[in-house]
């Protein structure tokens, strides 16, 4: 699979993972639900509380608006971090949807559940942080997921409901 970036085609490794369904408990959202997941794009060092993007920050936030070839999202979600916020909004822009700021501490049980409630068809959005994107992926899948470093960007993880609830799950880069 290749993907255009603002200065070159970069081929793309795939990973696809099968998942358990979600556990009887949890909502189950119909087929055609796709949750994409991802850390904030590069953080600058301007605000050591909350910083902004950097600018391979910001070119790596218009890449990710690129992944979606053309398919609008439904939904953004992203923290309310400026990095966070930044590298969602390229991709919410182009499908003409607001992002929505969720609290970055909620349980990423009960996030992962909002999401599938709300969410039960389309594309959507979540962006977070290395301690965060991990646990909110693990959730929607109910399936393991290796821990990021603070240096990690780049990853992308898209978890695919089929019409039982069952989730599949692909890891890429961009």
């Amino acid at each position: 699979m290749r993907f255009a970036t603002a200065s070159r085609i970069v081929a793309l490794p795939l990973v696809l993972a099968a998942c358990a369904g979600p556990s009887p408990s949890s909502p189950v959202a119909a087929a055609g639900a796709s949750y994409v997941v991802v850390r904030h794009a590069e953080k600058g060092t301007d605000d050591p509380k909350d910083p902004a993007l950097t600018e391979a920050g910001r070119r790596r936030a218009d890449a990710l608006a690129l992944q979606f070839d053309g398919t609008l999202l439904t939904a953004a979600y992203a923290t309310g971090y400026k990095r966070t916020q930044q590298t969602a909004l390229p991709s919410a822009t182009a499908s003409g949807v607001g992002v929505t700021t969720y609290d970055a501490a909620s349980s990423p049980r009960e996030f992962a559940a909002g999401l599938r409630r709300d969410h039960a068809r389309g594309k959507v959005l979540i962006v977070g942080h290395s301690n965060t994107v991990p646990e909110i992926v693990s959730a929607l899948c109910d399936c393991p997921i290796a821990p990021m470093t603070d240096t990690d960007y780049g990853r992308v993880f898209e978890v695919t409901l089929d019409g039982a609830g069952r989730a599949s799950l692909i890891e890429r880069t961009y």
